[in-house]
């Protein structure tokens, strides 16, 4: 496919809500627990739960204490999950239809479906169409979290072989290419691409701010340039493990990785990291209780997710998620960095981590309902006046 890429043109008549959003110091988005078990391969008990009355109320929750935007994840998994006595992931909702029925009940969060755009039979113009109407729905506020796929087990599912690292994200790229022309063209579109064709295909109606929110996920050198030329968010992984110090030390370099790239194709991207949060009145609650965590780990499940993600293997060929080996217990936690101590300790880190490139996170929480809420009532005020949220 040979034509340039089309730049969104924003709806000049009033502020986006992506322009909105980005107006913010530092980003707070919720990573929704759309499947069993959260993200904490844990056996102790607690109210984290995967169906859609719940996550409803999260994002309530969340849009009410003013965080920015929601998503889950999307996964393809057998009968079973990742087993185990908690059987990891084996129930998930799907993130599309999800984030689509929370536009019904929400009104300013941003609302961000995971789609895996390389599987099955989504062609351009589906989503096109159906992002559009979205679009529209949501007053403006709903994005794609477009991902390519690095497991081979979820590849044989739809009867495929897994692409090759970067040749998915060229075939991504025209993806989105033709995306944003059937959004940003009123006339009918005509391309002959290398993976998909379209004759006097159209769009209607138009998304209200040229196109809908796009996030890309990736550590990758191939990724960073499709997130530099495509995304709005980057959703970044630590790029040597869960544990905070070395993170701050190796994320300057890779922050300024993407945002070299960016710059080169004169845009900027906002990179926003995944920390799980435990948090307690004190520093030594929040150790004990981290400490408790780390113990309950279902180590069953935890290796078969482990075994999921290999990359020696060949069952992933992600080049950041999965580049560092996990300490016993830490699976039990989640998320891929963890944040632990009192509310001033977790503003600190939060700063230190603005002050190394992110400009956001994405939070995961190992109870989301009371941990949401101690965020909201001991947390957030703390990172008003640290000028991290207006």
């Amino acid at each position: 496919m040979t034509f340039d890429y089309l730049p969104a043109t924003a709806d000049e008549s009033a502020e986006s809500p992506l322009e909105r959003v980005c107006r913010q110091p530092f980003n707070l988005g919720l990573f929704l627990p759309i499947q069993n078990g959260g993200w904490s391969i844990s056996t102790l008990p607690r109210s984290t739960d995967w169906s859609f009355d719940y996550n409803a109320r999260l994002t309530l929750q969340a849009e009410a204490l003013g965080f920015d935007l929601v998503f889950g994840l999307a996964q393809w998994m057998p009968k079973g999950g990742y087993g185990g006595e908690t059987r990891y992931r084996e129930i998930s909702l799907d993130s599309f239809i999800t984030t689509a029925a929370l536009s019904a009940i929400t009104r300013r969060v941003l609302l961000i479906s995971t789609i895996h755009v390389l599987y099955g039979p989504w062609h351009p113009l589906h989503l096109a169409k159906i992002g559009a109407t979205l679009d529209h729905i949501s007053g403006g506020r709903w994005g794609v979290n477009l991902v390519t796929g690095h497991i081979a087990d979820e590849a044989r599912m739809f009867g495929q072989t897994r692409e090759e690292h970067d040749a998915r994200y060229a075939r991504a790229a025209e993806f989105v290419e033709i995306l944003d022309t059937l959004w940003c063209t009123d006339a009918n579109v005509n391309i002959e691409g290398k993976h998909w064709t379209l004759h006097d295909a159209y769009v209607s109606p138009r998304p209200r701010h040229g196109r809908p929110i796009l996030i890309n996920a990736t550590g990758s050198k191939a990724g960073f340039a499709f997130g530099a030329r495509y995304s709005d968010f980057v959703f970044i992984p630590s790029p040597v493990g869960v544990q905070l110090e070395p993170t701050l030390a190796a994320l300057p370099e890779f922050t300024g990785q993407l945002r070299a790239a960016a710059n080169a194709t004169g845009r900027a991207v906002r990179p926003i990291i995944n920390p799980t949060i435990v948090s307690a009145a004190s520093n030594a609650l929040a150790q004990a209780r981290y400490e408790r965590m780390l113990a309950s780990e279902d180590r069953e499940a935890a290796a078969n997710f482990n075994a999921r993600f290999n990359t020696k293997t060949g069952a992933s060929d992600a080049h950041a998620w999965s580049t560092h080996e996990r300490r016993a217990g830490e699976r039990a936690v989640g998320g891929n960095l963890h944040l632990v101590g009192s509310p001033q300790r977790i503003v600190d880190d939060l700063l230190r981590l603005r002050d190394a490139g992110c400009a956001g996170v994405q939070l995961t929480f190992f109870d989301f309902e009371p941990d949401l809420a101690h965020f909201g009532t001991h947390i957030l005020p703390l990172m008003r006046e640290a000028g991290l949220r207006l």
